[in-house]
Order: structure tokens, then sequence, then C-alpha cells
């Protein structure tokens, strides 16, 4: 009875898919640690790409979502004041689809830049698909840095 309620708990927490969120908020809403026991690292130790090609295709893809991310916050008139750095992990499905985008800045920023931010990147994770797939539900991470934004 009780694998079965911790189930149906890890099922409901995870069924809700598609967000990004601080990695504090995933760890408030009990998405994460838990959400690494469901996607394997991307690359790496265990991971799901292993060959050369496959590796690079991942990386390609994976710099494609990340330039793609920095021009949807442009498009939209999102600016930095100044270079911001942090940390991430992405979380795909099999498809490619982000199911969860987490976010820790290093950088101080205020409530309201973050807030914007998380709501341009839900945007953004609803339209992109990820350009590979794989056979499980994966996971990639870096730290990323935005610079900061000027009027030219």
């Amino acid at each position: 009875m009780k694998k079965l309620l911790l189930s149906v708990l890890f099922i409901s927490v995870f069924s809700y898919g598609q967000q990004s969120m601080s990695f504090k908020e995933a760890k408030e809403k009990g998405i994460y640690p838990e959400v690494e026991n469901v996607y394997k690292p991307a690359i790496g130790p265990g991971g799901v790409f292993t060959t050369d090609e496959d590796v690079q295709k991942h990386i390609e893809a994976y710099q494609n979502f990340l330039k793609g991310l920095g021009d949807y916050l442009v498009k939209n008139n999102f600016k930095w004041e100044e270079t911001t750095k942090g940390f991430n992990r992405i979380y795909m499905d099999i498809t490619g689809k982000v199911e969860y985008y987490l976010y820790d800045f290093k950088t101080d920023i205020t409530q309201e830049k973050e807030k914007e931010f998380n709501r341009l990147l839900n945007g953004y994770i609803k339209r992109i698909n990820f350009e590979i797939t794989a056979p499980v539900k994966f996971a990639q991470c870096s730290p990323f840095t935005f610079v900061a934004t000027t009027d030219k």
C-alpha cells in the first residue's frame, strides 16, 4: 500500500510537466531532486548519448536551444541590465519536448526580473522542441551566462 501511495504521489508530481521554475521552487513542490530518478543524463557516465556522433548532435541541439532562448528573450523585449550568470538543468521526454527547465541565478536579480524571465521561459519551452530524440527521458545541465543587453 505504501509503494502504491508513493507511486501515485510520484505520478501526480510529474504529470503536469512542461514548466520552468527555480531549483528552490522545484524543491518546495517536491519535484527536485526526485526528478533525477526519472531522467538519465544526456552525456557522460551512464548517459543516453554515447557515440561521438550522437554526443556531437546533442551538444549542437543544446547550443541551438539555448541560443534560441536568448533570441526569444530579445524578441520579447527582455533586457539584462548586467551580465547575469546561473545554472540550469533541462529535463526532456523521448521526443525532445522539455518537461522541466530548472534554473538558479548566481547573479542577484530582482523578483520582478526573475518573474518575467520565468514567464517568457515557460512560453519558450511550450513552443520549442529540443532538436534531438532519445530512447528514454534525458536531462542536460550547464552553467549559463546572459550578457547585458545594450541598445544599438
